[in-house]
Parts: structure tokens; sequence; C-alpha cells
């Protein structure tokens, strides 16, 4: 296609009979060529707009794989050891820590229902005990833990109060059980708030903890020593 001058031009040769070649400069020319293959038959199978972007996604993640795979030792192997480590350590920080929650602005309260009795609370707790059921089974348990307290005036009946404040008043009172109450809030906490999950062996320290108080007399330090009188009455 010859080109003369300033002016570029596209031949367009014709085969029939003797008419002389035409020329046609190329602005023209390729914007008869866009008008032409901007009609609707030459695009039917082209591919639609989220396909394009799905292929335009897959490219993308195949370059980022063969540049972190080539600056990666030990090229595609050293990259596909570090991201199962990367998927172990995940796993077990999901593990361990139980699924992501939302943190709610204040403890909710121990009791969520009516009022029932210490003996009530323990009847819950064996029967989801018995079907193994440990995460309410441990619910009920410290619910009949404060509730059995409150019975003997080891506690003040409140309502609203949370695991860690029964925990916290009840061991001034009963102070060699401090330790074992507010590790019973806690796990009553994980298995209330943080989605962890409960097992026999959570359960039964609970009910251990239950019976002990059960025979338990509070510490009454506050309380001045009898007279001498009194005494011999």
């Amino acid at each position: 296609m010859p080109v003369t001058g300033d002016t570029a031009t596209v031949r367009l040769r014709t085969r029939a009979g003797d008419d002389p070649p035409l020329d046609i400069p190329r602005l023209p020319a390729r914007e008869a060529a866009e008008r032409e293959l901007s009609e609707p038959a030459y695009h039917e199978h082209d591919p639609n707009l989220l396909q394009r972007a799905l292929d335009r996604f897959w490219e993308w993640i195949g370059d980022l794989f063969h540049a972190a795979s080539g600056a990666t030792p030990g090229g595609p192997l050293g990259l596909a050891v570090i991201a199962l480590v990367v998927v172990l350590l995940l796993a077990g920080l999901w593990w361990r820590l139980g699924a992501p929650t939302r943190t709610p602005s204040s403890p909710a309260s121990l009791f969520d229902d009516r009022p029932r009795s210490s003996a009530e609370h323990r009847a819950a707790a064996e029967a989801h005990a018995a079907a193994q059921r440990w995460n309410p089974a441990l619910q009920e348990r410290m619910r009949a833990v404060v509730r059995s307290l409150e019975e003997r005036a080891l506690l003040d009946p409140r309502p609203g109060r949370t695991a860690d404040e029964a925990a916290a008043e009840a061991g001034r009172s009963l102070p060699d059980h401090a330790a074992r109450l507010h590790a019973a809030a806690r796990s009553f906490d994980d298995v209330t708030y943080g989605d962890r999950t409960a097992d026999e062996a959570a359960y039964l320290r609970l009910r251990d903890l239950d019976l002990d108080l059960e025979r338990t007399r509070p510490s009454l330090t506050d309380t001045p020593p009898p007279s001498s009188e009194w005494a011999a009455l």
C-alpha cells in the first residue's frame, strides 16, 4: 500500500471490469472499517461483561502467583509450603479462639428466664449432662451455684447479676473457694459469650464445686467473737 506525500491513502482495487483503482484517505477508511466492525453480527459470540471481568480477575491471580513463585525460595513448591503453613496457623487460631463474634457492650445477666430454685437448675443441668449437652449443662449448673448461694443468704438476690459479679461477691464470704468460683464464671462466659464448647471435664469441675459449696460454711471474719457470758450459755 503506497504512501505518498503527507497524506496516507488506502488503495482499494476492484476486479469488476476495467475500473481504475480507488484511493481512499486512511482516516475515512478507518472510520468505515470501525462502522463495519461495530455491526452486531460481528459480536454475537463475544463474552459478556461478567465473563470478561472474571477473565481479567483470573489473569491477575495467575500473574500474582507467577510473580510470588519467582520471588519465593524453591519456586512454586516453596510458595505452596508457605500457603499451607498460613492455612494451618489460621486453623489453629480459629480452634483456639473460636469463631469471631461481636463483643457485647455489657455482659448479660446470669438468669434470663423465670426465677427457678437451685434444685430446679441442678435437675436441668443433670438432664443436659445425661444427654451430653455440655454447654447448657454447664450454664445450668452455674445458675444452680448462684441460686443456692442466694437461698443460703450468702448472696443478696439481685436481678441482672452477672456470673463474674456473683463469683466476686461470693468469694469474699467463701475465700477458700474464690479461685474456683472465678474459674467457673470464666467457663460460663466462654460458653455463653465466646462460642467456646464445654466438655464433660468442665462440667464435672463445676458440679464438684457446687457440692463442695453446699458443705461449706461461710467465713464470718467481720462478726465479733461471742462474749464469755454468751459462750457459757
